[in-house]
């Protein structure tokens, strides 16, 4: 993935000018040190990335003049001391917060929005940014995780504090970004490089002047504290509807986790609209674009005009496939702290896998061998989840057991002990299910290319395929969203629609 490097890190033996050695695994040229400063994959997160996109056009110094002065700044590593060692790579701390004062009413009554903004994070991020340029590894942090924060000054009351149990969350209210920060580094042992925070206005603007995103959804979407109400389908969204899928966080009984499974699908379809859309090659659209978005996002001091340009150059072969995504693993839920209330305890040692495979520079899921033959069908309910029993529906010896084997193979639960049907003179496969199993039994026919589907009331959750002698092969396919759990990585190619 394109996207500037920075600097190497330089052992002590280099700091009187001895070039580092080169990297021989890797077979390419060395290239010349970059500024330590110099930030990736920050401003091309989220909401206010698509500025960098649109520099990628080529668009010179003359149209971003003064843009950078747009941007609010905060100096978020004032001081810091005893931070960790600097890896491979770049890190970004992504924060989306729950500011929304420059919000019109009648937006506020739209997209739900009322209430009093809690001054705190909605949304944590990692955006780590690997040194080669093709990859950009994101990991979500449950605003609910138990944390303890460093030593720290209050921001509201100038109070110095011991460090104390809080939600991750929290953080932001105590100390702003540097506490944020601290706090991250602490619990993750990962050096962030730079700070991009986003509010709900500058996220509303940004789906806004580009056209809108897209999402696809297997089940329909409706939340009544958001007021997000989504059929199953693929669906355009704009601003308010595309803040309302991100926010949304009463659809299941995933609350959080469900939420942060939707925010890394949208941010995968974001990368896709901006690197893929003619109307950021324009000029003046791209000046539009930076002052209509950067006027609402705050970020660090180290990133300004010449850090856009080259952003904006480095990213021109960007595609959702360079993007990976997942959640800290989560080892207990529901972790009461007193004082805090109840909170989300990462799993120590696999969250340390996904941390580490930041620090050195990995990618965080192991490499998948490309599958032959044609891309598995997307189905709205994961095969791991149908319980299937085969019946031989002909004279053919074995049939029963071949296509219990298949089916098993490409993820269903069968029972492994195939019968003989009743009628042994079936032409068609069939696949007979209850119809309180409509959804399981269409999932289960996209396997069975040609089959019929026949409803039988009070046959229960087990589904049957009856195989006839029209039987040719199972076809494979694979749940239209990936697993939701916390610490499952999936690609951005896998989350796009219409890209899997």
């Amino acid at each position: 993935m394109p996207t500037p490097p920075r600097s190497p890190r330089v052992p002590a033996a280099t700091s009187r000018g001895v070039p580092p050695p080169q990297r021989g695994a890797s077979g390419r040229p060395p290239r010349p040190p970059v500024r330590r400063k110099r930030p990736r994959w920050a401003v091309r997160a989220v909401t206010a990335l698509s500025v960098v996109v649109l520099a990628s056009a080529g668009i010179g110094h003359a149209v971003l003049s003064g843009l950078g002065s747009d941007i609010t700044r905060v100096d978020a590593f004032k001081d810091m001391k005893n931070r960790p060692r600097a890896g491979d790579g770049m890190n970004v701390l992504l924060v989306g917060t729950d500011g929304r004062d420059r919000i019109s009413e009648e937006e506020r009554r739209k997209y739900r929005l009322g209430g009093a903004p809690c001054h705190c994070t909605d949304t944590i991020m990692i955006v780590h940014l690997s040194e080669d340029r093709e990859r950009a590894s994101v990991v979500s942090l449950p605003r609910d995780s138990y944390a303890e924060t460093p030593d720290h000054t209050d921001r509201t009351t100038g109070e110095q504090h011991k460090g104390h149990a809080v939600k991750l969350n929290a953080a932001y209210a105590e100390g702003g970004p540097q506490l944020t920060i601290r706090t991250v580094e602490k619990m993750t042992r990962v050096k962030i490089d730079h700070y991009l925070e986003v509010d709900f206005t500058s996220f509303m603007k940004t789906v806004d002047v580009l056209g809108g995103v897209q999402v696809c959804t297997a089940e329909p979407l409706k939340d009544s504290h958001t007021g997000l109400d989504l059929p199953a389908g693929t669906h355009t969204l704009m601003g308010g509807q595309a803040l309302q899928y991100v926010r949304a966080r009463h659809l299941d009984g995933a609350s959080d986790l469900s939420r942060m499974k939707r925010q890394q699908r949208f941010l995968a379809a974001l990368i896709d609209r901006a690197t893929s859309s003619g109307l950021l090659l324009n000029p003046l659209k791209f000046r539009d674009v930076t002052q209509a978005v950067l006027g609402s996002v705050r970020a660090d001091k180290g990133f300004g005009t010449d850090e856009m340009l080259a952003l904006g150059r480095a990213m021109r072969n960007f595609s959702p496939s360079s993007s990976e995504f997942t959640t800290v693993p989560i080892g207990q839920m529901g972790y009461a702290v007193k004082g805090v209330g109840s909170t989300l305890k990462w799993d120590p040692a696999e969250s340390e896998r996904i941390f580490d495979a930041l620090r050195e520079d990995e990618p965080l899921a192991r490499p998948r061998p490309k599958p032959k033959g044609p891309a598995p069908v997307r189905v709205p309910v994961d095969p791991r989840q149908i319980r299937v029993q085969v019946e031989n529906g002909t004279r053919t010896p074995g049939l029963g057991k071949r296509v219990d084997d298949a089916l098993a193979a490409t993820g269903f639960r069968t029972t492994k002990v195939p019968r003989n049907a009743t009628d042994r003179a079936v032409e068609r496969t069939v696949v007979a299910f209850d119809p309180r199993w409509d959804r399981s039994a269409k999932s289960l026919a996209a396997a069975l290319p040609g089959s019929e589907l026949r409803p039988v009331k009070g046959q229960g959750p087990t589904l049957k395929v009856i195989a006839g002698a029209g039987f040719e092969k199972v076809a494979r396919v694979r749940p239209a969203d990936p697993p939701q759990e916390s610490g499952t990585v999936v690609r951005g190619d896998e989350v796009v629609c219409g890209k899997q």
